[in-house]
């Protein structure tokens, strides 16, 4: 009589959230976690794809998610986190300094929240439109003191620690120009891994694990994969295969879901590609929702790493014209002619891209300009990013984005992060306990204490 009465206390206390599924029962442990993270997804990048996509009164997915809390984000060593230690602290509940993956800011390994449910028996997987040995799914699989000179060594811990599923791009790190001969791919497949490398596979995939790597590098951007003829899969295809994989015999899983183009989006001040970004990431938190309806016993987390660039919603933002826009920065880049000096471009080539692509004019002087800001410059974050990031900040600044300047993020030593909270969203069994204002390190500790564990 005492358990069923401290049952129906905790069950009235908690209420009923308008959204939630009938057969949620939100007092007990969840069997499987979705831990979904929109990589630089701020309340800005939110609100923009919002209304770009569905207009002032619409809503994304992700807002009907009945438990919402903000997040703070700082690293050890920074008020600014960059994606390792972004990562790191939601993957290990320990804040360490930048570029530092799944290490603490002291140098212990600590375990991941991913690897605490492998070793309680889970199945395990990692997707990221991202490479694959990138910061955010590298601090949930792998252990390195810099994210820059560890990706070889990354991809070889991946497949060591046996993720039971690992898609994404980065396929340049499993090859044999990167690891000294040997092929990472032919490993993984000796250890039982199905090896998939485009759409077409993807979808015909079976077995016990998978590996699929769709790209040598960051998978194609949304705005891109036409004017590429991509045969990469979508984030929600991704989603879809990667549980049909981990429920295989009626497994429990841990799945990170990360939709990292939009920070790279927002790095670029490309407005129009975090719009589609935005909205691909929140079509594959519809689908893991939605699965997580039907199954019942599952716990879905949505939020993001960090803030990227301070985006906001302006008042004379022109929506109208960036949905115009036809190819991202980054691709009209590549369609420029070089000058001979490889630093400047042709002037007559850069009118005619951005007139294709973006439907805009272009005066000598802003031409000037922009060869000015894209010269190497000491100390300077990601240099080989300078022409496309400084091409999204000439066009944002034509349609009025309210943005960090290129100025700033010139000075910023992650390229334009920010130390904004981010909104965090949870559906299903334990959502409950992600209300209010939160520490990212508190993140995976809750869901690890929801199962019982200790991280």
């Amino acid at each position: 009589m005492r358990k069923i009465f401290f049952c129906f206390i905790s069950i009235f206390m908690m209420g009923v959230p308008l959204h939630s599924s009938a057969n949620i029962n939100n007092h007990s442990a969840p069997q499987n976690v979705i831990f979904m993270i929109g990589d630089g997804m701020g309340i800005g990048q939110i609100e923009l794809a919002r209304q770009m996509e569905y207009g002032k009164e619409g809503r994304l997915f992700l807002e009907s998610l009945p438990h919402v809390a903000l997040v703070h984000t700082y690293s050890a060593n920074n008020a600014v986190t960059d994606s390792a230690a972004g990562g790191t602290a939601l993957a290990i509940g320990k804040k360490t300094n930048n570029e530092m993956i799944g290490i603490s800011a002291d140098g212990e390994k600590a375990t991941s929240i991913l690897a605490l449910f492998k070793e309680n028996g889970r199945k395990t997987g990692v997707i990221s439109t991202n490479t694959v040995t990138d910061a955010t799914p590298a601090a949930f699989t792998a252990k390195v003191m810099n994210r820059w000179k560890g990706q070889e060594e990354i991809a070889r811990q991946q497949l060591n620690n046996e993720v039971d599923v690992l898609m994404g791009g980065g396929g340049i790190f499993f090859s044999p120009e990167k690891q000294n001969g040997h092929n990472l791919v032919k490993a993984a497949i000796q250890k039982g891994y199905t090896f998939v490398s485009n759409r077409e596979e993807l979808a015909k995939a079976k077995g016990n694990k998978l590996l699929g790597l769709f790209h040598p590098s960051y998978m194609s951007f949304k705005l891109d994969r036409e004017l590429l003829k991509s045969k990469e899969p979508n984030l929600t295809e991704m989603t879809a295969k990667e549980i049909e994989f981990l429920t295989d015999k009626k497994s429990n899983f841990f799945l990170m879901v990360e939709g990292a183009r939009i920070d790279h989006a927002s790095h670029s001040s490309d407005l129009t590609s975090i719009w589609k970004e935005v909205i691909e990431f929140d079509k594959a938190v519809q689908y893991a929702v939605n699965w997580a309806k039907k199954d019942g016993k599952t716990l879905v987390v949505v939020l993001a790493d960090h803030e990227t660039m301070g985006l906001s919603e302006t008042e004379p933002l022109q929506i109208e014209g960036l949905k115009k826009i036809k190819a991202t920065p980054e691709y009209m880049v590549s369609q420029l002619v070089k000058k001979n000096d490889s630093f400047t471009y042709e002037p007559i080539s850069i009118k005619k891209v951005l007139k294709k692509y973006a439907q805009m004019e272009i005066s000598d002087r802003e031409i000037m300009l922009y060869h000015k800001r894209i010269q190497p410059k000491e100390g300077i974050a990601y240099p080989h990013q300078l022409p496309a990031w400084e091409l999204g900040s000439l066009i944002a600044k034509k349609h009025f984005a309210g943005i960090i300047s290129a100025n700033i993020r010139q000075n910023s030593s992650s390229g334009g992060h920010t130390g904004n909270m981010i909104p965090l969203f949870a559906y299903g069994v334990g959502a409950n306990t992600f209300d209010g204002v939160l520490d990212n390190t508190e993140v995976p500790k809750k869901i690890a204490h929801l199962m019982g564990w200790e991280l």
